[in-house]
């Protein structure tokens, strides 16, 4: 369909509710995709001003930053304010970066589903898990159609939901190719740490990381940084673990690393450990991978489709397999280069431009 050239047409509107000004996750995810939206001159609404765009403001009080709160005035701000919007600016199209929209309303929407993983690993008490339970399946069973970012998670939504594989187009994310790129500088033997980077969450299979660092033979030779935001509900139980096997000196729990000083200790590794047992995504393998840095992830959900042929694929449930794959690299300085290589070809097929445009298309069919 040919979309409208006329300025004051607002046939489709971009729900940026949750946009933060520090971006992370889903916000990262909507700001680096909607400038290829362009085409189909989108309305956007934000609480932050565009000149680029056509905005139509909304509350600044909606998004993660301001916690459970925040999330709450969102859900409700989305079932009650949202469809008056959709009325008022006589939409034909609501796009939402993340799984939520107005239920049994008149609004034609397609949403961004990004993983499963409250429902694949529940905490108890949580509250995501009845958001994921009772609201998000709703939301899609209502959408015109769903957008993910893998086929790990187009298969879980399948799962959970019972949504039929014919609603939902798998669209891979992509990196900051401006920040991870490969160093100047040439490998060396002076690289001595594993890397880790991530929260400290059970699924992300910490534990057994920590278990095969300590299986290395040259063990004492090396250290495992693990680099992501300490959890008072996890990390304590990671530290014990490490005090036992007696090589506190040797595991450095970073805390949360700022994103500019990501490449420099992502270049600086041996090798990214990435043992997640589930992932939606997996930016930490695409980002390492981008830089030059050999890859050893699991060999589930959609780490395989973000790694490919260009990292070392492991059993997550198997600690001996990790600390082989550990060990090869460190040995082999020849495999290293051959997985730089690797890595940064694999990389170059990611970028935002196929996301954004490849989520212009699946947007038009609905317009």
């Amino acid at each position: 369909m040919k979309i409208s050239n006329n300025f004051d047409s607002h046939q489709l509107i971009i729900n940026l509710s949750i946009l933060l000004s520090q971006p992370t996750g889903i916000s990262n995810y909507a700001s680096n995709i909607f400038p290829y939206l362009k085409s189909l001159e989108p309305t956007l609404l934000t609480a932050q001003n565009s000149s680029e765009f056509k905005c139509y403001p909304i509350p600044n009080n909606l998004t993660p930053a301001q916690g459970t709160k925040g999330h709450l005035r969102r859900l409700i701000w989305t079932q009650l304010q949202l469809p008056q919007i959709y009325k008022q600016l006589k939409s034909r199209l609501l796009f939402s970066p993340l799984p939520e929209a107005p239920l049994n309303s008149n609004c034609r929407f397609v949403v961004m589903s990004h993983d499963l993983i409250p429902l694949r690993f529940p905490k108890r008490f949580s509250p995501l898990i009845p958001y994921h339970r009772y609201y998000i399946p709703q939301v899609l069973e209502q959408a015109q159609h769903i957008i993910c970012n893998s086929q790990a998670t187009a298969q879980d939504i399948i799962d959970f939901y019972q949504i039929p594989a014919s609603k939902i187009t798998p669209i891979p994310l992509a990196y900051d190719r401006l920040h991870f790129r490969p160093s100047k500088e040439t490998w060396s033997h002076n690289q001595r740490y594993f890397l880790y980077l991530g929260r400290h969450d059970p699924y992300k299979n910490l534990h057994r990381l920590i278990t095969a660092f300590a299986g290395l033979s040259n063990q004492s030779e090396y250290e495992l940084w693990l680099a992501g935001p300490i959890d008072p509900r996890h990390t304590p139980v990671l530290q014990t673990q490490v005090a036992e096997l007696g090589i506190t000196h040797q595991v450095k729990f970073l805390n949360y690393v700022p994103y500019s000083a990501l490449p420099k200790i992502i270049y600086g590794a041996i090798a990214l450990v990435f043992p997640s047992l589930w992932e939606g995504f997996g930016f930490p393998v695409l980002e390492a991978m981008a830089c030059g840095t050999p890859v050893i992830t699991s060999n589930v959900s959609s780490l395989p489709e973000v790694a490919g042929d260009a990292a070392i694929l492991i059993n997550p449930h198997n600690p001996a397999e990790i600390t082989d794959a550990m060990q090869m690299i460190a040995d082999d300085l020849e495999l290293r280069s051959h997985l730089s290589t690797q890595g940064i070809n694999r990389a170059n097929q990611f970028s935002w431009e196929k996301t954004g445009l490849a989520t212009a298309e699946v947007l038009s069919r609905y317009l």
